[in-house]
């Protein structure tokens, strides 16, 4: 069907995911099918938000709809690890959306109704959502709502379903988006400040003070003869218990065997390429020949001459003084042996500016007559570029500095598909370049200068670890596993007699997929979560590389973490507070009856320090304590003040100026106050999840 096939083309690649689960009703009986769904109690949950459990089941269906979804506008491509794990999230984030998000904007009394949905969808205020899919643009890339309409009729047309569900998915989407604006319009729109909140805000900016003062430092040491009681430890994390809320997280230590190829394993490499080379020395298409005979493709980039140093020196210093005919004899570099031929030389720029017009339809004759006779009118005189590109470019987005159709600097490595001959094309010509995204009229208005750049033919053969090697490894972790028998004590043993390395890895989340240092580990976090403190694990996979045995050496469960765990850290808080108490009592008797800053540094041992434009709502030039900066704004002039305990030390000053400005205007208040609201707006995911109680399981499974 025509339609499905232009939402395919024009979709792009989305996601699938494996089918083996749909095909469970052909294998199994009906009746063994029904007593496997009944076992799907909450055990098998993944979750939970606002109290209501997601069940394993209602899950993957909501993983099945984006399947679908992806088949309609992929045409059923395959699919890898990274897409696959975006569907996943995909689901998930459609439950928060039902069951939290929602909620939440309805109970604030927002809603959208059919005919304002109609108007979303083929009326007048055509939603975003239909904008941005580019199955709705005409070929100069404009938005074309008649072909919103032939969609919509198509529905009833398919007989499949899969228009329907495409039209659906896109209405769920413009609702969902509609809601959101709508709240989000409501809150922002109810942030206002009040005429007593403005002139604050605007004083507390445009007054700013010198000061003069001195600051004693509290310091970290102990001090012996400060003493924090048990139950003063106790009222401070009674009175601060939300900071000391935590996630769910768990502690393990490990021994990691990493698989590095053998000795033999080298040899074996060496002779492959030693196989291959004499044919690399006489190739004449070295892309080919890279393609059937090494383990890297053709490097498609030239490089300038020191571009190469810090990835290997003797290709650097090979590209640079060899001829065209030349070879760089095999040599070894890291887990690989390579050898190496000149490509190609040219003399190209670093970079250019490019200007374009981008030109889209399925006529390929049509599009080049389009472009030729653009090139005649432009080279004519008779047109002007930004005039013609904001009228016939499909792409609106290329502007710099207003100017439509410009699309800046470009470089090798910053570089739209299918330009990269530009880099030695001519500056001020009308050129015609075909990519996957049309056909453009092109021209470079600037360019650095041109200098020799080379391009590498680099023949690779890498070295495999061997089956044998893979073995090796693994019998000395087996043998780790085995002898530990299950306990963290016969773990320990084990590493200190034999001298392993052992390793930590504290906060690892549940379904974490990195650990440590290490991508991929998400089996070595689900193994962490369903074992006991002590236990060791078995053999722990990752990336077919490394061999992890395990031991789990502390449970934190979610919510609060107990005072024993932070007992010493409150004391510390407790003990600086006391210290600052301390030395503030000691300046202000040790400086009773001075009257200049100068007279107490003197008494003090310190120097006076100076510090201007100082003010209560705007950042200083320095880093201050928030209590020193609020006691500068609110006291007189030329009155010693303090002592003042900070967090950091204790302060005496003395305000010598004050200055009103009017920098700091009523536009910049509302300004930071609207930034204000943007920021709450950003933290609403993190309050919804806390208030709706998300829970987040999905690890157990997925």
């Amino acid at each position: 069907m025509a339609v499905l096939e232009k939402i395919r083309v024009k979709m792009g690649a989305f996601i699938t995911v494996l089918i083996g689960l749909a095909l469970l009703s052909f294998i199994i009986d009906p009746a063994t099918l029904e007593t496997a769904v009944s076992m799907f109690s909450s055990k098998y949950d993944v979750g939970e938000m606002n109290g209501k459990s997601i069940s394993y089941q209602d899950y993957q269906k909501k993983i099945d709809y984006y399947t679908q979804i992806y088949q309609i506008t992929s045409g059923g491509a395959s699919s890898d690890d990274q897409v696959q794990e975006y569907i996943n999230e995909s689901a998930w984030q459609d439950f928060v959306s039902e069951y939290v998000v929602l909620p939440t904007i309805k109970n604030a009394g927002i809603g959208v109704g059919e005919e304002e949905m109609y108007d979303l969808t083929q009326g007048r205020e055509i939603s975003p959502v239909l904008m941005r899919e580019r199955i709705f643009h005409d070929p100069e890339g404009n938005f074309d709502r008649t072909l919103v309409a032939d969609l919509v009729r198509e529905i009833n047309l398919d007989q499949s379903g899969s228009v329907a569900a495409y039209w659906g998915y896109l209405e769920n989407a413009i609702y969902t988006e509609q809601m959101f604006n709508k709240y989000s319009s409501l809150l922002l729109k109810s942030t206002v400040m009040n005429p007593v909140e403005l002139a604050r805000e605007i004083d507390n900016n445009n007054i700013t003070s010198s000061v003069d003062f001195i600051m004693k430092p509290i310091g970290f040491g102990a001090d012996t003869t400060i003493t924090i009681s048990t139950e003063e430890v106790k009222n401070y994390y009674d009175v601060h218990k939300k900071q000391y809320k935590r996630n769910a997280s768990r502690d393990i230590e490990y021994v990691v065997y990493e698989v590095v190829p053998s000795e033999k394993d080298y040899e074996l490499a060496k002779a492959d390429i030693d196989k291959v080379y004499e044919g690399f020395t006489t190739a004449s298409n070295l892309k080919n020949y890279l393609a059937r005979n090494s383990d890297e493709p053709l490097d498609p980039h030239y490089y300038a001459k020191g571009e190469l140093e810090q990835v290997s020196p003797e290709l650097e210093e090979f590209a640079f003084s060899a001829g065209m005919k030349d070879v760089l004899p095999v040599f070894e570099s890291g887990e690989s042996y390579k050898a190496a031929r000149i490509s190609d030389v040219k003399m190209m720029s670093d970079s250019i500016y490019v200007k374009h017009i981008l030109l889209q339809g399925y006529d390929q004759a049509a599009l080049d007559t389009r472009a030729d006779s653009i090139i005649n009118v432009l080279n004519s005189g008779k047109g002007n570029f930004q005039a013609l590109a904001e009228q016939l470019s499909a792409d609106r987005g290329s502007r710099n500095n207003g100017n439509f159709g410009e699309l800046g600097w470009l470089t090798q490595t910053y570089m739209l598909p299918g330009f990269e001959q530009l880099l030695y094309a001519p500056a001020d010509k009308y050129m015609k370049v075909r990519t996957d995204y049309g056909t453009h009229v092109v021209m470079v208005t600037e360019k650095t200068k041109p200098v020799r750049k080379v391009q590498l033919a680099v023949l690779v053969k890498d070295v495999i670890a061997s089956r044998a090697t893979f073995q090796e490894y693994y019998s000395q972790a087996n043998d780790l596993a085995t002898r530990s028998e299950g306990k963290i004590e016969n773990f320990n043993n084990i590493a200190k007699e034999e001298n392993l390395s052992v390793y930590n890895a504290n906060g690892i989340i549940d379904g974490a997929k990195t650990v440590a240092t290490y991508d991929n580990a998400r089996e070595l976090s689900r193994w962490a979560y369903e074992a006991k403190v002590g236990d060791v694990s078995q053999i722990i996979t990752v990336d077919n590389k490394y061999f992890f045995v395990a031991a789990l050496t502390s449970i934190k469960e979610e919510g609060y973490t107990p005072i024993e765990e932070v007992q010493g850290q409150i004391r510390m808080t407790l003990m600086n507070r006391k210290k600052g108490e301390k030395i503030a009592a000691q300046m202000k008797a040790e400086t009773e009856g001075l009257s200049t800053m100068e007279q107490i540094a003197e008494k003090l041992g310190t120097t006076v320090s100076h510090e201007d434009a100082v003010s209560f709502g705007a950042f200083s030039s320095r880093s201050f304590d928030p209590a020193f900066i609020g006691a500068v704004a609110g006291a007189e002039l030329n009155k010693i003040e303090g002592p003042v305990v900070g967090n950091v030390g204790v302060y005496m000053f003395n305000v010598t100026d004050r200055e009103t400005g009017a920098f700091y205007t009523e536009d910049d208040a509302q300004r930071r106050n609207m930034q204000s609201a943007q920021y709450q707006m950003r933290m609403l995911p993190s309050v919804w999840t806390d208030q709706a109680g998300i829970k987040d399981t999905r690890a157990k499974f997925f």
